[in-house]
């Protein structure tokens, strides 16, 4: 099983790049923490003020215990510094994942491993 966060924030298109950029070390700290797999931050390339995240986690004590690291609350205090608009940020409970492409290179939209 794998969690999965995946949401936006959205902030003024003029403050965007800096939140980016101010954010690239709350982001490595974050990634090495135990039980993180990814923890992307990236621009919207169409909307000027918008800032996808993307994090997956091996499990909820690992969630558990980055809410209360101060990566993410150091990221929380930046973000109401610069005035977050709007936030819409959800978590997934994957109980399976496999390759979009099969070994033909065909991508498929089916599940077509084997699962236990």
């Amino acid at each position: 099983m794998a969690i999965v966060i995946a949401g936006y924030i959205k902030v003024d298109p003029e403050k965007r790049q800096g939140l980016l950029t101010g954010g690239r070390r709350y982001i490595e700290a974050s990634r090495a923490e135990p039980g993180c797999e990814r923890y992307d931050w990236s621009a919207d390339l169409v909307e000027p003020g918008i800032i996808y995240v993307f994090e997956r986690w091996t499990d909820e004590a690992s969630l558990a215990a980055h809410f209360g690291a101060s990566p993410y609350r150091n990221t929380l205090a930046m973000f109401d510094e610069a005035g977050v608009l709007d936030l819409d940020m959800n978590k997934h409970r994957v109980d399976i994942m496999e390759p979009v492409y099969d070994e033909t290179q065909t991508p498929r939209a089916d599940f077509f491993t084997a699962t236990e």
